[in-house]
């Protein structure tokens, strides 16, 4: 009797204490576990019958955009695309012509207006000098027309001259034919005669060379500038002209 009741008053503060340590203990483990704890995020979900165009952004990166702040507008690209630095492509590029102004426009014109001038000049100078040269050609033609015909009329007056004086010999045929080389001197002296085709006789031969020794001074005209179209004369005789 004696011992149970020597352990009573120690048993009421060491049950208190127990309870009170156990007391710490759940609220440590409640405080622990609700810490641990996130909290849950309910979600939507909508069916669709098929894929829209365009999906929708999530609700969290349009939260983002709306948390960015707000940033300084950039400027506006240019509408001219840059060819990219990497680009091998060779791009042809046409020169910027400059518009004229009045005054270097009066100053082409001039000198058009000039170089058109000098090229009509030119061509006239051309067409004149060409009707000159055609002129000169149809003068020179005529001048040597006059010559010829006076040549042919004063070696016609020389061969009528020379044959006055000749004395034929008989027996020559009428066919016979002397051909004589007569160099003459200024004034119609007969410097040399030379027998260039015989005509088969002789005698006939030696008369026509008489003849025209004796016929000097030959006629020749009074234009001494003429004088050598007569220096040197090619003449024929025959019996019967």
């Amino acid at each position: 009797m004696s011992a149970t009741l020597s352990r009573e008053p120690y048993q009421l503060p060491a049950g208190l204490l127990a309870v009170a340590v156990h007391g710490v203990f759940f609220a440590l483990l409640y405080f622990g576990f609700s810490w641990q704890i996130e909290s849950v995020h309910t979600m939507s979900v909508e069916l669709w019958e098929s894929l829209p165009e365009e999906p929708e952004q999530p609700a969290v990166a349009k939260v983002a955009e709306a948390v960015q702040p707000a940033q300084p507008e950039k400027l506006a690209k240019p509408d001219i695309a840059l060819p990219d630095k990497k680009d091998n492509r060779k791009f042809e590029t046409k020169p910027v012509l400059d518009k004229p102004d009045k005054k270097q426009a009066e100053t082409q014109a001039a000198e058009q207006n000039l170089a058109e001038q000098m090229r009509a000049e030119a061509d006239q100078r051309a067409r004149l000098a060409a009707q000159q040269a055609a002129q000169a050609a149809r003068d020179k033609a005529v001048q040597d027309a006059a010559i010829d015909a006076m040549v042919n009329e004063y070696k016609a007056k020389i061969v009528t001259k020379i044959r006055r004086n000749i004395v034929k010999p008989p027996d020559v045929p009428d066919d016979a034919r002397a051909e004589f080389r007569v160099t003459l001197l200024p004034g119609g002296t007969v410097l040399s005669v030379e027998l260039k085709k015989t005509s088969g006789k002789a005698a006939y031969d030696n008369a026509v060379e008489r003849a025209i020794l004796k016929s000097q001074p030959l006629p020749l005209p009074a234009d001494v500038a003429t004088f050598n179209r007569f220096r040197v004369l090619l003449l024929v005789f025959r019996p019967v002209e």
